[in-house]
Formats: structure tokens, sequence, C-alpha cells
């Protein structure tokens, strides 16, 4: 990739997309385009087209994308599903008629069924049954990742996506319902210790298990993939490590100073048993993860304390 590609940044607001732009900065990448979602709503066909025919990046991220856990996923399947089968169709379509030459799409390891043998490998996807509580989630990502594919296809452009692991870092959303696992944890912890509380609940049966990767080693590992010459149509993207929900539980407790309990709730969803995805396709490409969890969560408790203390913390 060019170092004065022009680069779109979608989401660049988002967790992953700013670990992107700090990323491409870091490099010396200078020519990036952003829009916040006031200013170009990407569900929106008309406003995207627009877009695109008036900036023609050469490059796209597609960072952009209606997130949540288990509970928002389960409890608002229609507008998880339509936003991001719209956002994903919308500029595909629209990059391809400007001319745009490379988009990265990001997907997700929720794409793969839930019982799938784990570790997850790139050929398990469309193989059996989704884990029902986020199927809508991932339905839109398989389509955004099917469009990348089939446009690669037919019109010779290289259209390809990038499978993240759960991820976790600088931005991240801390709303105490409809955030991931590792934020909730550190809400919960983190007003159990201010407030004095004897327990913390932790849904589920603590059992599932859960790889977890820094945003900033996705951010790495997606300008590798821009810079692969010739990529597969989709990569997994993780660390090849899992810790059950319970481990984790432990260590953001330790991490945040809470001498109370775990309380366990095993009435509450426990979603995917075990979500490991297998990354020897990107490492035989020569890409690895760089930040373990521990010394990730070690990083990210300060950073929360800090948006949390500034009133900048996201909580959507």
């Amino acid at each position: 990739m060019n170092p004065d590609s022009k680069i779109y940044i979608a989401g660049h607001r988002g967790m992953v997309g700013s670990a992107v732009v700090r990323k491409l900065q870091a490099e010396g990448f200078e020519n990036l385009v952003a829009r916040t979602s006031s200013e170009l709503d990407l569900t929106h066909q008309d406003a995207v087209e627009t877009f695109f025919q008036s900036e023609k990046p050469d490059v796209v991220v597609m960072a952009a994308a209606k997130v949540g856990g288990i509970h928002a996923n389960n409890t608002y399947p229609a507008d998880f599903l339509y936003a991001n089968l719209a956002i994903a169709a919308n500029t595909i379509h629209a990059a391809y008629r400007a001319g745009v030459s490379r988009f990265l799409f990001m997907g997700s390891s929720c794409i793969y069924p839930k019982l799938a043998p784990q570790p997850l490998k790139e050929e398990y996807l469309l193989t059996d049954s989704l884990e029902t509580t986020n199927e809508a989630y991932a339905i839109a990502k398989i389509a955004g990742l099917k469009l990348c594919q089939h446009y690669r296809a037919q019109y010779g452009v290289t259209y390809h996506s990038i499978m993240p692991t759960n991820l976790y870092g600088p931005g991240d959303n801390y709303h105490p319902e409809n955030s991931h696992l590792l934020p909730a944890l550190f809400g919960r912890f983190h007003e159990a210790k201010e407030s004095g509380a004897d327990s913390v609940l932790v849904w589920g049966s603590g059992t599932p298990r859960r790889e977890l990767m820094h945003a900033d080693d996705l951010a790495d590992a997606v300008l590798f993939a821009l810079q692969v010459e010739n990529p597969p149509n989709f990569v997994n993207a993780g660390t090849g490590v899992d810790h059950s929900v319970l481990e984790i539980a432990t260590l953001v407790k330790e991490t945040v100073g809470f001498e109370g309990e775990i309380v366990l709730d095993p009435s509450k969803p426990d979603g995917a048993p075990r979500k490991l995805m297998d990354v020897s396709l990107l490492e035989s490409q020569g890409w690895r993860y760089k930040i373990p969890l521990e010394n990730g969560v070690k990083m990210t408790y300060p950073l929360y304390l800090k948006e949390l203390e500034s009133g900048q913390l996201r909580s959507v």
C-alpha cells in the first residue's frame, strides 16, 4: 500500500477505528479520511454514494458497525441485522462504483457456527447453525464478507475481510447492559469497589471460554493485511489463546482491586461455549499478536478510569 494512499476509515471514533487511525498515523500515513455518523449515515444509500463519488478513496477500512454484547444482540436483533446489512451493502457497492481498489471489511468471530470444532478455522464458515443470541449480527457480517468475496471474484477488485476475535482497549463501550464481556466486567468491579459491595454478579456459569485481543493488536493486523499483495478472501485475527469467563472476571477483579466475591448467575445465557480462533493462516503470512491478556487488562484499567473521570467514557 502506497504511503500516499487516500484511506477512508469508517467508524474512526469507535474502539477499532480509532486504533486503526492511531496505527496508520504512527506508520506515516497522512492522507486519511473520516466522517462521524452525524456527518455520514452509512445506512443511507444515497448519502454513501455521494460521499464515495466525492472523496474517491484508494483504500477503505470498514470498521463501522452497530455492535453490542449478548443482551443487546438478543434484545434488538432486527436493529442489528438491518443496520449492519445496510452498512455492508451500501459501502461495498458504492466503493466499487467509485473505483476503490482495496476494501477491508471487519467481520467477527461470531460468524462461525455455535458448535463448530475448536479452534475456529476459516473453512468452518456456514457449515452449521449460528449461536441464537447473536444470529442477526452474524448474518449481517457474513453477508458483508460474502459481498467482498463475490465483488472480488466478479470485478477483480481486492475486497477482503478480517475476522477479529473479541476485542477490548481504549474507547471501548462501557454500557452496563449493552457492552461486551471485558468492559462490562470493568464497570461492575469498579462500581462494586467504590460502593464497598460484598460481591459482583457475573452472568452465566463462568465456564464458557473467550479469546480476547487488544484493539491495538487488531490495528496492527489490519495494516499487515492491507500490505499483503494477494490476501485470502477472509482471515482470522486473534491470539489463539482463550480463558474461561470466570478466569477473566478474576483477572479484572485483581486488577481493579476489588476484595469481595464473584457470584455466578447460571440463569443468564452463556452464549457460545467456546470461541477460540485458529490464527494459523495469518501467522503463516508473518503476523502474530503482541499484547498478552494480563498486560492488556493492566493497560486498559487506567484508561477506563481516565475516561470515567473526564466524562468521556462511552456508554451507549
